[in-house]
């Protein structure tokens, strides 16, 4: 009898959670009108499965808001955002690998010059690096500006190339790469910090930090490149600074910091295409969206997530910090700057089936189980990212 009212139970129970996700789709259908929390299917517990099927569905319904202009704007060639225009130029070298295609984000030179010598720098990039597999792009930078590829509006215009590239050439979001050369290598400097959780690697060349932050880089391949005789702006004294405090962070946190700095002897701003290997340099590179420690630093730009952190949007300040190692269920805070910090997970970070806990200052701030559910999808896929930074459950920590 026991057995039999367990049988009941458990079956009853994937009913309930298999009609979420029915009503999940049914609400989506109708408009998805009002705050999803609201929504009595958003908070119930789902299994993997589910979850999974749950995950689908919330990521096909973003996709497809964009899905038709994403395609045509790859099809002109011509990406829109934030009432700017960003002409791209794509070739395609080697056959599709199963996993995906390989995709190269290479940004121009230039900078606050005339219209017509920012177009000539674009054309030179678009001819000046070549994968042997892989879709190599060159964005022309939507304005002509000494900071046009870290100004506030670039990580919208990269986010779209990324997930209009998967959609239409099929390329694996984890083989994405960043490169850029003179005030693109400026760009690399601010732009690979601020987007770490979307590039497997990331090639700077000829360009000038001006005082940025490495320290997200922690969970990519970072290569910095340089003519030893490039004095403007002291681009080659700031490589060799930022090339060994990459040596030393490397070094005092194991298995971080992967990373190569190349000071060309007899070379000034132009390297005569030496910096060409860092092509087959990055692509021994994937992304691991799920690393076992986020070291994460807001910038000028600032953003509510990071890998599997995030925060409320009006915490997001430039100079706050977090850092935060994981290992299975475990969950530790090194630093935290925020007053609301999530932590979350999916079921290739930890086991649902058990507990987690997560420490902060030697003390236990969260002990508990948690459960995958439709509200914590959905908060995780509104931000504009890849299938694979979508979440099924998170936990709150103030």
């Amino acid at each position: 009898m026991k057995f039999l009212l367990a049988c009941f139970f458990v079956g009853a129970f994937g009913l309930l959670q298999a009609q979420s996700v029915v009503k999940l789709q049914q609400w989506i259908k109708n408009g998805a009108s009002g705050a999803i929390e609201k929504q009595g299917f958003a908070s119930t517990a789902l299994s993997k499965a589910d979850a999974d099927s749950a995950v689908q569905t919330v990521y096909a319904y973003f996709l497809q808001k964009d899905f038709r202009s994403l395609r045509h704007e790859w099809i002109t060639r011509c990406m829109r955002a934030d009432s700017l225009i960003m002409p791209i130029d794509y070739r395609i070298y080697g056959e599709k690998p199963e996993g995906g295609r390989s995709l190269y984000i290479s940004m121009h030179g230039g900078g606050g010059t005339t219209t017509e010598a920012n177009d000539g720098q674009w054309l030179n990039q678009t001819r000046l690096y070549k994968p042997a597999e892989g879709v190599y792009l060159s964005p022309r930078a939507a304005v002509d500006a000494w900071n046009m590829w870290h100004q506030p509006h670039v990580g919208a215009f990269f986010d779209r190339i990324i997930r209009a590239a998967i959609l239409t050439e099929g390329v694996n979001p984890d083989r994405v790469y960043l490169l850029g050369y003179s005030a693109g290598g400026d760009g690399v400097y601010r732009m690979a910090p601020r987007m770490a959780d979307r590039w497997a690697a990331a090639s700077m060349m000829a360009g000038h930090p001006g005082g940025i932050s490495l320290l997200n880089v922690r969970n990519i391949g970072m290569m910095l490149w340089v003519g030893a005789n490039d004095g403007a702006y002291d681009r080659n004294k700031e490589t060799r600074i930022y090339g060994n405090w990459l040596d030393s962070i490397a070094v005092a946190d194991k298995g971080g910091y992967a990373h190569e700095t190349h000071i060309i002897e007899g070379k000034g701003h132009w390297m005569d295409r030496v910096d060409t290997t860092a092509i087959h340099w990055m692509a021994q590179f994937v992304r691991n969206p799920y690393p076992t420690k986020v070291a994460w630093m807001q910038d000028e730009v600032s953003q509510a997530s990071f890998y599997w952190l995030s925060v409320p949007e009006t915490e997001a300040v430039s100079g706050k910090t977090a850092i935060v190692e994981h290992a299975g269920n475990s969950f530790t805070i090194l630093k935290n700057d925020y007053k609301t910090l999530y932590i979350n997970v999916n079921d290739e970070m930890i086991d649902f089936d058990k507990p987690i806990t997560v420490k902060a200052k030697g003390k236990t701030v969260f002990k508990g189980k948690v459960f995958r559910n439709i509200t914590d999808i959905w908060k995780s896929a509104e931000i504009p990212k890849d299938r694979r930074l979508i979440f099924t459950a998170r936990i709150e920590v103030e």
